[in-house]
């Protein structure tokens, strides 16, 4: 039994970790521009700052330095993954009270209930770190499918907190308006089902 204390101990903390590190990440949303390999450009977007960067080794980050010019979903997904956060650490430090091998926490009962409470608190870590993905995916995922949302389109990008799409705009000079080349039959609308 206490081998697979200490086994889901290591999990929960392991958790935890990649909690923080998906929060603090910089990587949520990752936006290509290339027209060649050496205008290559990157724009990381995260819950905190914004980063570019270009295929010649030019890396600039811009922290986000007010809450009132950020848009509504990622105040929500930063509400979210802090309470997240909040929660992985109070159910990591129950877990390690109510694990049977450690001399704190009182009789096996109580260390029974202790172990119970750090379970429920990892279940509601989980579940607002996975809305707060959830939420900010469905974003990127519904502006990538409105044919009137212009800002992005076109590449995709598999990294990142949680693997969201990037996107690609051209602009053909002259109209003075943006226009972007349709999606393959593969990513329409039915891509995700």
């Amino acid at each position: 039994m206490s081998r697979a204390q200490i086994s889901a101990l290591v999990f929960g903390v392991g958790g935890f970790g990649a909690l923080v590190a998906a929060t603090a990440s910089n990587e949520w949303k990752v936006t290509t521009r290339a027209s060649s390999v050496i205008t290559a450009t990157w724009v990381y977007q995260g819950l905190w700052m914004n980063c570019a960067g270009n295929a010649l080794g030019s890396f600039h980050c811009r922290p986000h330095f007010t809450i009132f010019k950020v848009e509504g979903y990622i105040q929500a997904c930063r509400g979210l993954m802090i309470a997240a956060v909040s929660l992985g650490f109070f159910g990591s430090i129950f877990a390690l009270f109510g694990m049977k091998c450690t001399k704190v926490g009182g009789s096996d009962k109580a260390k029974a209930k202790i172990a119970c409470l750090a379970g429920i608190v990892f279940i509601l870590s989980g579940l607002c770190s996975m809305t707060g993905c959830s939420l900010y995916a469905n974003k990127i995922t519904t502006e990538f499918f409105d044919p009137h949302y212009v800002e992005q389109k076109m590449v995709y990008t598999y990294n990142g907190a949680t693997s969201v799409m990037s996107s690609r705009t051209k602009y053909h000079g002259g109209e003075g308006d943006f226009k972007t080349t349709n999606p393959s039959k593969q990513f329409d609308k039915n891509a995700y089902v």
